[in-house]
């Protein structure tokens, strides 16, 4: 059995909650990262939903692998399920990703990695959001992990640490300092 890739794109960048290898900036092709999923559980409730990331079809987007050593593959698989389809909002994907270096240039390296997309036919698929809804539906959100603004500042400092640009949530999060 070989080792287990995994992309984070959100909280799993600055909480991943398993034991891993190593761990290096990744380039997902194909979808990109989006506040996109209505939190019922994690970052808000069924009556006061926060919203979170999900991967929404189309782009590309930037985030980080982490390598897990073959022996803990299904133990890491099973936390993964248990974490991200509390709902059964995001669909399990395998699929290519490229390694990059610090200075985010692509190692040559392309590994096939575990993530986890938005259902788009789900009930708490959000879809595209104006900047005033995002930020109503972050204000509002509070789950059992915590404030959804906590989440959405703790995702920006860590993209902002590893040189990630994400203008449309960069906006966000200087509202919500602001």
């Amino acid at each position: 059995m070989s080792n287990l890739w995994v992309f984070g794109y959100g909280s799993l960048m600055w909480n991943p909650g398993f034991e891993f290898l190593r761990s290096m900036p990744a380039r997902l092709e194909g979808y990109h990262r989006s506040l996109c999923i209505y939190s019922h559980v994690y970052r808000g409730t069924p009556e006061q939903p926060g919203l979170v990331l999900g991967l929404s079809s189309g782009g590309s987007a930037m985030g980080i692998a982490f390598e897990v050593a073959a022996d803990q593959r299904d133990k890491v698989i099973d936390y993964l399920r248990e974490r991200e389809q509390v709902t059964s909002v995001y669909l399990e994907h395998y699929g290519p990703l490229f390694l990059l270096d610090g200075s985010g240039r692509e190692t040559g390296e392309q590994v096939e990695a575990v993530t986890y997309i938005a259902d788009s036919q789900h009930k708490q698929y959000a879809g595209h959001l104006a900047l005033d809804q995002q930020m109503r539906y972050v204000r509002q959100g509070h789950g059992k992990a915590g404030p959804n603004v906590e989440y959405v500042l703790n995702t920006v400092d860590h993209l902002k640490e590893i040189d990630i640009d994400d203008p449309g949530l960069f906006s966000l999060a200087d509202q919500l300092r602001g």
